[in-house]
């Protein structure tokens, strides 16, 4: 489903970020990326859902490959795509409900289907009932939820999580995580982006560390 092959990316020729990555993923497959602060977890997804593309090598997924692929079909790449970033992204003057549907608007989604999807997504993350509220009503677990919903929107079978618990305290973290671990048990494959170790520990999942411009494949051990 993806493919990061023997990639090198840099802004500039100065300040090169990777060295022949490497990384891999399954249909369905819980993935964690780790690595400290500003090793390029974020650079990472940007390649996947290709707002920037490898100098070198190739970055494959689903049938979209970075080589090949041509502006006007981004579109229906991001689609196949969920992000959930950590600051939330939400627009502070309107509603849930008008947050998620300026999305599905936007790529010509039937009012009565916006409806159904939104109902369906909020669900998932159990705020069905906050759907009318205002952003600032919120707490920032709930913010987070509602930005997990809003990644579930087109139904997609990558959601990209980046730090998506950083903002959080360490309950309302396990909460959010536990909501993605729920959404991938369904069948949705999720690669979560995080430098909080003690998250990795509690989820048997595969592992790739970020060092030195490159992917290693890791083994985080539970603290018990």
């Amino acid at each position: 489903m993806l493919s990061i092959s023997n990639v090198d990316f840099g802004y500039s020729s100065q300040h090169p970020v990777f060295a022949d990555l490497n990384i891999e993923m399954d249909p369905g497959e819980f993935v964690f990326l780790i690595g400290k602060s500003g090793v390029g977890k974020s650079t990472v997804l940007q390649l996947i859902y290709m707002n920037i593309f490898p100098n070198s090598g190739i970055v494959q997924f689903d049938k979209f490959s970075s080589n090949t692929i041509k502006p006007k079909q981004l579109p229906f790449l991001r689609r196949k795509l969920g992000v959930v970033f950590q600051d939330f992204k939400l627009l502070r003057d309107r509603n849930i409900f008008d947050n998620l549907a300026f999305v599905l608007e936007a790529t010509h989604i039937p009012k009565k289907e916006i409806q159904k999807k939104i109902d369906n997504s909020l669900t998932q993350v159990g705020l069905l009932h906050k759907k009318y509220d205002k952003p600032n009503q919120l707490s920032g677990g709930e913010k987070q939820r509602v930005a997990i919903a809003r990644s579930l929107l087109n139904d997609p079978i990558l959601i990209l999580a980046d730090e998506p618990t950083g903002n959080l305290d360490p309950e309302t973290s396990g909460e959010v995580t536990d909501i993605l671990q729920k959404i991938n048990s369904k069948g949705t494959a999720v690669l979560f982006a995080t430098h909080n170790y003690d998250i990795v520990k509690k989820i048997d999942a595969k592992i790739y560390k970020l060092d030195d411009g490159k992917a290693f494949k890791a083994v985080i051990k539970n603290k018990s």
